[in-house]
């Protein structure tokens, strides 16, 4: 199946870009060659860029009181595993606490170092990073991949408390859903959401054999879907048939 989500706010939009870029940037770094190691630069510095979000802390360490507060309620049920409940609670304490103690925004240390900021203010230009606008950054380029390695881990390090954050948020919220089978009638689906309920975001599943792509689109009072297959043309055309997927709505 593959898995498509839409956010229903711009602090969840965040969260997944954010999830996207350190996800992206871990594989990276876990290569030898050094264009990867190029792209895992370009994926720090676009890390900070989304990071830069004026409410970004407050938002991330208000989400991770959040959670512990609605956990802290289940302390005592029979019907929870108290010991994965303490340790999921403990992993927010953690994350808040590591949060709290970051001065600035994401990556806020790394501007300092002149060295890194030489590249981003180049990366952007087309070709802006050849070996005579930045000698410096090309001869760091033949060092050898587990040197290259030990400097990108030093630098991600800044940005981990973030990284941990938004990956036990996502998951939580995303465990908050329960998927259950649709069916688009010629390519089409509609539902009213529920009053008094607040959604974060939309998990909808598709089979890959059926060649179909959603547009999704919604507020807090409704949810639309349609379904789309590209043509040879390599434009998207409107799906006529029934289709049926799995929707989960997470609050």
């Amino acid at each position: 199946m593959i898995l498509y989500e839409y956010p229903f706010n711009e602090r969840i939009r965040t969260y997944l870009r954010l999830e996207h870029l350190f996800l992206r940037l871990t594989a990276l770094v876990a290569r030898d060659e050094a264009l990867d190691h190029h792209y895992a630069l370009t994926t720090i510095f676009e890390i900070m860029d989304v990071g830069a979000r004026a409410d970004l802390k407050s938002d991330v360490l208000k989400d991770l009181d959040k959670q512990k507060h609605v956990l802290d309620g289940y302390r005592g049920n029979p019907a929870i595993a108290q010991s994965v409940l303490i340790e999921v609670i403990d992993r927010l304490d953690s994350c808040h606490q590591a949060i709290n103690s970051l001065a600035g925004k994401a990556g806020h240390s790394l501007t300092e170092n002149d060295w890194l900021m030489s590249i981003r203010s180049r990366i952007g230009i087309p070709g802006g990073t050849c070996e005579f606008d930045l000698p410096a950054y090309f001869a760091w380029q033949h060092h050898p991949a587990d040197q290259r390695r030990t400097d990108l881990t030093r630098w991600i390090g800044t940005l981990t408390p973030l990284a941990d954050s938004i990956h036990i948020l996502l998951k939580l919220l995303r465990d908050s859903g329960t998927p259950q089978k649709m069916i688009a009638n010629a390519g089409q689906y509609q539902q009213n959401l529920p009053q008094g309920r607040t959604f974060q975001l939309l998990r909808l599943a598709l089979n890959p054999a059926l060649g179909l792509i959603p547009e999704i689109s919604g507020n807090r009072m409704m949810v639309s879907i349609r379904l789309m297959r590209q043509g040879e043309d390599d434009r998207l055309h409107a799906c006529a048939d029934d289709a049926g997927f799995e929707l989960a709505l997470c609050s």
